[in-house]
């Protein structure tokens, strides 16, 4: 299924577009994410609505997102393996969310260590996606400290236990995914834009 809707698309825009090998790898690249987004977001979701915990499972993974997009980090190498760990993640994190109740003195431990943790590793990218402007990685880094940040002051203050759990383990999950020990455990190479750039020094700024 995945090959056939994949390479119909591919197929219908080299038909209409003259488009050359490199930009159709991408465009192949970018509907192949996109297909493994949805199908994996169709599985999670029926899974959660059979647990019936459908909303927080929603609420989770857009608080995580939020996070996830400026820092980046590791992605599974095979679509199987992303499925299998994301389905876990997020039907079993929000499960968690919902049971939890952990004081205050640990999460401001938890909260202090993870904006630690994301200003000295944020962002991290992956071998298929260099972040090679130095300029963008600034950028990103900020973004995800700050974001870290304001995560931390509202899981603290808020009074509603499910939407702390779940700012306290998105700050938790990101920094597992952009840690160098979980890409060496995995690996995987880490600041891979270095390497990009010692094949492409033209491409230094």
């Amino acid at each position: 299924m995945k090959n056939f809707i994949i390479n119909g698309c591919i197929n219908y825009i080299k038909k209409y577009n003259k488009y050359d090998e490199k930009k159709i790898k991408e465009i192949e690249y970018g509907l192949l994410s996109i297909y493994l987004t949805i199908s994996k977001l169709i599985i999670i979701s029926i899974i959660a609505l059979v647990l019936g915990i459908f909303k927080e499972m929603i609420i989770f993974t857009l608080l995580f997102n939020i996070i996830r997009m400026p820092a980046f980090g590791l992605h599974a190498t095979k679509s199987w393996i992303c499925l299998l760990t994301s389905t876990i993640l997020f039907i079993g994190i929000p499960i968690l969310c919902i049971t939890l109740n952990i004081n205050i003195i640990i999460k401001a431990v938890i909260c202090s260590t993870g904006i630690l943790f994301m200003y000295k590793n944020a962002p991290a990218d992956t071998y298929k996606r260099p972040i090679i402007n130095k300029k963008r990685r600034e950028i990103y880094k900020f973004l995800s400290t700050i974001i870290a940040i304001i995560f931390s002051f509202i899981s603290i203050f808020i009074n509603n236990n499910f939407i702390a759990n779940c700012l306290i383990f998105s700050i938790i999950l990101e920094n597992c995914l952009i840690s160098p020990f979980v890409y060496k455990l995995f690996k995987l190479p880490y600041n891979n834009y270095i390497t990009y750039l010692k094949k492409h020094p033209e491409l230094a700024n």
